[in-house]
């Protein structure tokens, strides 16, 4: 660990060198910001708030938009900042710090994912079942181990990077702090290192994709016993879910699989995974699900009740 220091900061080379992009970048990712900590806040304050949604699909769905908040949180402030200054830094604690946090949040999302689709499954395959396997303890537990997962993952992340000596130099090519940007500024052999990030992350990403995919397969092939209607709002409510799942691991497989190279194109890749799908969750979970929309009618005729009073 003494190595690190032999590096007291990091330079990021960010999304642009033109001052005028970054100006419009910063004005983008604000609006987009915003709209991200707005919109999954919406999320939670509505599951919270309501008693329509006392169900476990809506409250591992609040779960998530927070995950989300925080994920966004863990990159997006200092993107901002550093798209209005010349040198963009970043002290190695802060680099970890940062680290750290991205994947405890992502590891936790990927978890929660994985959860959200086995709620799903004891819902449409069990149903008469459900409140007995889908009790408040279980989905309590269940959040837990999400949490757990997501600390254990990214734990395993930043002893990975601390066995490494960074000497110089020391500008990563990206605009926020992660695993492989990180692998090519080592001054030692990262073979192993890659391929102990490729077992953690990347499998962990595709194992977790794979079992996502065969849990729907199989709820799909049940659908086919059930009432057209029974079809349509199981497959409206999967159809979100799926979504979320595709916009989410796709990229990450993408980027994860392969550490031992890094591409232009993965810069823009972590803007769509780091930004763009946190944005889209609440969209696609509240376009598609009447319930929520109404709920957060109400949630609205509530707060505007209260402010005329």
């Amino acid at each position: 660990m003494a190595n690190i220091f032999n590096v007291s900061e990091f330079l990021f080379l960010g999304l642009s060198a033109n001052l005028e992009v970054q100006r419009a970048c910063f004005v983008v990712f604000l609006l987009l910001y915003t709209a991200i900590v707005l919109g999954n806040l919406l999320i939670v304050l509505t599951v919270l708030t309501s008693r329509s949604l006392d169900s476990p699909m809506y409250f591992f769905l609040s779960y998530l938009s927070f995950v989300e908040i925080c994920y966004s949180s863990s990159t997006a402030p200092k993107l901002l900042s550093d798209l209005l200054v010349e040198r963009k830094a970043i002290s190695v604690w802060g680099c970890m710090t940062q680290l750290f946090f991205m994947h405890f949040f992502g590891g936790t999302e990927i978890f929660l994912l994985t959860v959200m689709a086995y709620d799903r499954y004891a819902a449409i395959c069990k149903p008469l079942n459900y409140t007995t396997i889908m009790n408040r303890q279980v989905c309590a537990v269940l959040v837990g181990v999400a949490w757990v997962g997501g600390f254990v993952h990214s734990i395993a992340q930043i002893l990975l990077i601390f066995r490494l000596p960074f000497c110089g130099p020391n500008v990563i090519d990206h605009y926020f702090c992660d695993v492989l940007p990180l692998l090519k500024l080592a001054c030692a052999d990262t073979f192993l290192v890659g391929l102990l990030i490729v077992a953690n992350g990347g499998t962990l990403s595709v194992v977790s994709f794979v079992v996502l995919l065969a849990s729907y397969v199989v709820i799909l092939l049940h659908l086919r016993t059930q009432s057209s209607a029974g079809r349509r709002k199981a497959l409206s409510t999967c159809g979100s879910h799926i979504t979320v799942v595709v916009l989410f691991f796709v990229p990450c497989v993408f980027i994860y699989m392969r550490p031992s190279t890094t591409l232009p194109i993965d810069k823009l890749v972590a803007v769509f995974y780091t930004v763009i799908t946190p944005l889209l969750n609440p969209i696609i979970y509240s376009l598609r699900n009447a319930q929520v929309k109404k709920a957060m009618k109400g949630l609205w005729v509530r707060t505007v009740m209260l402010g005329e009073k």
